[in-house]
């Protein structure tokens, strides 16, 4: 994650000439490899080789990691264009605002039940690949030695990876064969730099080959701007010959690296995408020590943007269905680590209502699974400067009782963990109300009738309400205020949102906006919405524009105010109806670009619903 996260190629000592440019479109401009032959990268540090444990199981090396966490938006922080690659590397450390990293936040990570680290890293901070040279200077490898040194000393297990990256990634998608073959070496010099520094440190220090960019982001177009040739069977494809260089690359630099646990990138790190059948974990000359990296931040309007509650039933069963999932994996001996997860603090740092519960739940569907949980922070559930540690009593709390020390260095055997977490997500569901918001609407939608509601997303994702087909009061936004209403029968009704209490205390225009009605479709089918008045900040906005209504699921019934995805001529879609016709009518009757919708406080709309006019 970035908050604002088989090759002719060379290895060691083999000779690698200039060979031109390749013209990147909109992205940057690349020089082709120089082939420089990679240096040596060994620790000056650690001479000798630390025990590797190679007869650990994946199992029981689950069980030690315990909880994790990220040191988020730190090592990884990327360089701007402008920065250069010969900065101190505590230069880009800093670079998107965290505070610098001193043993005595791994000493506090430790006292506060985290049992493993993952260190993101942005490896391109100090290499020159944009001019050819696949080289990571050594004060670069240095620090981050340093790091993970500190992280050892308090028996925490690390995890390195390559992460995000600046998005170099894309040429792997490139339509420039040459490009390609740049990419491959530019991932072989990297891991066998890395490789070799760490190669005499024992089994707690995991190397992960990428990010979420083992997917669909092979075809990112901001460094490589001609990517984008791979469709998805071929980034599968691509993603899966990524994974098979990653394993052999560290295991040909021998030492440790011949039965170093190593945690292989799902597809996009996606459960529902890395447990489909096309993505295959890498053969592997050493055996039972893989491991498969997912994230978990579903739904993404809670985890990652301002919505506050969660915790229903609903939501509980779909957390333990996703995680069931990954079954495929552990079933056929593979370990699985949810390598960042997370209800994030809400825009202005607050916790959010439901951050509790989902965090609860994330951990004891690990337990009951041995699934090895590492929690994302960027400073803001746990501060690494000053007050180092976890302010907030409930998370404290949770992260101490799940913790490697919490229950599992205490000898309470494995299985017995698994089934006191299973019977305690069994409670948490039987217990869990079915509606968190006091919205009566929600009440009436459950027993089968009609409510209308405006779906909403602002234009920078950050305030949302209950978007998608199924009608969700929960999925808002803190202190947002919805009025929405109970349809019984045709006439005028009006729906309003309220952005005066949110987090961004105002409304920011749109990215989607729609006014929806619940079970429209099954209970008045082929009525019609008609925008009569739509008023922001209780003044009256022009409508110069017409919507239309129509269904992408068949049962609830929408129109339009603010959809720019919906690119085709209304009369094309199945269902799409309007008095009047079709001809001339817009999926964004709304102009996103009005001064009125910038900072709008309130937003209401008042519509006719009824039989289409004959």
């Amino acid at each position: 994650m970035k908050l604002t996260k088989s090759i002719p190629a060379a290895l060691i000592g083999a000779a690698l000439l200039v060979s031109g440019i390749n013209a990147a479109a909109d992205g940057i401009p690349l020089k082709h490899s120089q082939h420089k032959t990679i240096p040596d990268t060994s620790s000056t540090l650690q001479l000798t080789a630390d025990d590797i444990k190679a007869d650990l199981s994946i199992t029981d090396m689950s069980i030690l990691m315990g909880n994790g966490i990220n040191l988020g938006n730190t090592m990884e922080a990327y360089r701007d264009v402008n920065d250069g690659t010969k900065k101190d590397p505590t230069f880009y450390e800093q670079r998107w605002g965290q505070p610098l990293t001193t043993e005595k936040l791994m000493k506090t990570y430790k006292q506060f039940g985290f049992d493993t680290l993952r260190i993101p890293v942005a490896w391109t901070n100090a290499m020159d690949y944009e001019e050819g040279d696949y080289t990571i200077r050594t004060a670069y490898l240095d620090r981050v030695e340093t790091i993970v040194r500190w992280a050892l000393k308090y028996d925490i297990t690390v995890i390195i990876n390559d992460h995000w990256d600046g998005g170099w990634w894309g040429m792997f998608g490139s339509n420039t064969p040459a490009t390609v073959d740049d990419a491959w070496e530019l991932y072989t010099a990297m891991w066998t730099q890395i490789a070799t520094r760490f190669k005499n440190y024992g089994y707690k220090v995991i190397f992960e080959g990428g990010n979420e960019e083992v997917g669909s982001r092979l075809n990112d177009t901001n460094i490589c701007g001609d990517s984008g040739k791979l469709d998805e069977n071929g980034c599968y494809e691509m993603g899966n010959k990524i994974n098979q260089k990653f394993v052999d690359i560290v295991r040909g630099t021998g030492g440790n690296n011949a039965n170093r646990f190593l945690l292989i990138p799902g597809y996009n790190t996606d459960i529902s995408k890395t447990v489909d059948s096309r993505f295959k974990m890498p053969s592997d000359s050493a055996k039972g020590k893989l491991f498969v990296s997912v994230h978990y931040y579903d739904p993404s309007n809670f985890t990652l943007a301002d919505a506050d509650l969660w915790g229903t039933k609903k939501d509980l069963s779909a957390m333990q269905a996703s995680f069931d999932k990954l079954t495929r994996f552990t079933d056929e001996g593979y370990g699985v680590i949810v390598g960042e997860y997370g209800a994030l603090p809400n825009t202005d740092g607050s916790k959010k209502s439901g951050a509790d519960v989902f965090t609860l739940g994330v951990l004891n569907n690990c337990d009951r699974l041995n699934i090895v949980p590492v929690l994302w922070d960027c400073n803001g559930f746990f501060k690494k400067s000053g007050k180092m540690g976890i302010a907030d009593a409930g998370l404290k709390k949770i992260f101490a009782t799940k913790s490697y020390k919490g229950q599992k260095e205490a000898k309470v055997p494995y299985e017995k963990i698994a089934f006191a977490a299973e019977d305690a997500l069994d409670d948490m569901i039987i217990n869990a109300p079915d509606v968190l918001s006091d919205n009566p609407a929600a009440i009436a939608v459950k027993s089968g009738k009609s409510v209308a509601w405006i779906m909403y997303t602002s234009s920078n994702w950050g305030c949302q309400y209950s978007v998608g087909d199924v009608y969700n009061p929960d999925a808002k936004s803190k202190g947002l205020v919805a009025k929405d209403v109970v349809i019984d029968g045709e006439g005028d009704y009006t729906v309003s949102i309220d952005f005066s209490e949110t987090v961004n205390n105002k409304g920011i225009s749109f990215a989607f906006s729609a006014l929806a009605i619940a079970n429209g479709e099954t209970n008045y089918p082929g009525w019609v919405i008609t925008l009569k008045s739509v008023k922001v900040d209780g003044q009256e906005y022009k409508l110069t524009k017409e919507g239309f209504t129509t269904s992408d699921d068949g049962k609830t019934t929408r129109h339009n105010l603010y959809n720019e995805w919906v690119t085709v001529d209304p009369s094309t879609i199945k269902g799409a109806r309007a008095n009047g016709g079709l001809k001339g009518k817009s999926a964004s009757p709304l102009n996103k670009s009005d001064p009125a919708f910038q900072a709008m406080k309130t937003l209401e709309i008042t519509f006719h619903y009824g039989p289409a006019a004959e």
